[in-house]
């Protein structure tokens, strides 16, 4: 039977959080120990693997700005009594609806 434990001891080989996220700015050089890694958010140089982040955004996942471009709004209308979607990105930009990107 294996048994996992969540937020337990990090493995010692794994990579660290950094390279897959999406406030790391990450320069490799020629030898894979050549590497400089900057936190975006803590504005700083991280010189150790990381191994658990609370500001974490993995790079994968859309941001925040571009669902909001791809989303359909609902909208109406009351002097024409209508009702209707009209694409986030064909809003002009005063009744576009902006949260901070976290």
């Amino acid at each position: 039977m294996k048994i996992k434990i969540h937020g337990g001891t990090a493995r010692e080989g794994e990579p660290s959080l950094c390279l897959t996220c999406r406030h790391a700015s990450v320069v490799r050089g020629q030898k894979s120990a050549d590497q400089i890694v900057r936190c975006g958010r803590l504005e700083e140089r991280i010189p150790f693997r990381v191994s658990s982040c609370t500001d974490y955004v993995s790079h994968d996942h859309p941001s925040l700005w571009h669902m909001e471009d791809i989303a359909w709004v609902l909208r109406t209308d009351p002097k024409r009594k209508q009702i209707g979607f009209v694409r986030g990105k064909d809003l002009p930009f005063k009744d576009r609806l902006l949260l901070d990107d976290e």
